[in-house]
C-alpha cells in the first residue's frame, strides 16, 4: 500500500501533507490526553514499563517487519499486511495508530526507500488514518459480541476491512494523480486487498486475542 515517489503530481502531494500535519495534530491531542489521564490512575510501575517497552520497542518493531515482509502472489507483486487496526485496536483510538504509522512509514521512507518521501503525507493518511479509523470502529460496533467473540470476530473483520478500505483508497488516489484507470484501480485493488484482508485479519484477531491476556496478567499484577 506503499505509494512511491513519482506516482502524485507534487500539487496533489502538498495537499497529502498538509492532511497529514493536521492529522499529527489530532494525534498530538490524544497523547497529551491519554497521559493525563494514565497519570490520574496512578499506575502501577510493572504498567508503566509495560507500556513504554509496548510504545517505543515493540509496536514499531513489529510493524516494520509486517509492513517489510513480502509474500509472493500471482499478480507480479508482492503481499504485505498493515497492521493498523491491531495498533488502534492496542492504543483504545485510530490516533495511536497514527502515531505508530508516521514513525513506521518515515523510517521506511527514508532508511530503505519503502514507499516515497513526497507521498509521505498520501502514506500516512492512508495507512494510518483511515486503516486506523476503519479498524477501531469495527471493532468498536462489535463490542456486544462480549470480549472472546470480540476478538475473534470484531479483530477478523476490523483487519480485513482495513486492508480492503486503504487499497481502496489508494486506487481512488491513483485515479486522481492521473497514474491509472479509476475502474481497473477498484478492480485490482480490491482482489488484491481482500487476498491480503484475510491474512490482514487473522494477524488482527491473534494480536486481539493475546491482548485481552495481556491486559487480564497486567489487571492482576496491579492488585
Amino acid at each position: 500500500m506503499h505509494i512511491p515517489d513519482g506516482f502524485i503530481p507534487l500539487w496533489q502531494c502538498a495537499i497529502y501533507i498538509l492532511l497529514m500535519f493536521i492529522a499529527w495534530g489530532f494525534t498530538l491531542k490524544w497523547l497529551v490526553e491519554s497521559l493525563i489521564k494514565f497519570e490520574k490512575e496512578k499506575p502501577s510501575t510493572v504498567r508503566i514499563i509495560f507500556y513504554i517497552i509496548l510504545t517505543v520497542i515493540i509496536l514499531p518493531s513489529f510493524i516494520f517487519v509486517v509492513q517489510a515482509f513480502n509474500i509472493p502472489i500471482p499478480w507480479g507483486v508482492g503481499l504485505s499486511l498493515m497492521g493498523s487496526a491491531l495498533v488502534a485496536i492496542i492504543y483504545r483510538s485510530p490516533w495511536g495508530a497514527v502515531m505508530i504509522m508516521s514513525l513506521v512509514l518515515m523510517v521506511q521512507g527514508l532508511l530503505f526507500g519503502d514507499g516515497g518521501l513526497t507521498t509521505l503525507g498520501a502514506n500516512i493518511i492512508n495507512i494510518g488514518v483511515i486503516g486506523g479509523f476503519t479498524g477501531f470502529y469495527i471493532y468498536k460496533f462489535a463490542k456486544p459480541l462480549g470480549d472472546i467473540p470480540r476478538a475473534l470476530i470484531g479483530g477478523w473483520f476490523a483487519g480485513f476491512a482495513s486492508l480492503i478500505v486503504v487499497g481502496m483508497a489508494v486506487a481512488f488516489e491513483m485515479a486522481l494523480a492521473g497514474t491509472f484507470p479509476l475502474s481497473l484501480g477498484f478492480i485490482s485493488q480490491f482482489i488484491y486487498s481482500t487476498v491480503g484482508g484475510i491474512f490482514e485479519g487473522i494477524m488482527t484477531m491473534i494480536g486481539c486475542i493475546i491482548l485481552l491476556f495481556l491486559r487480564s496478567e497486567i489487571k492482576n499484577l496491579d492488585k
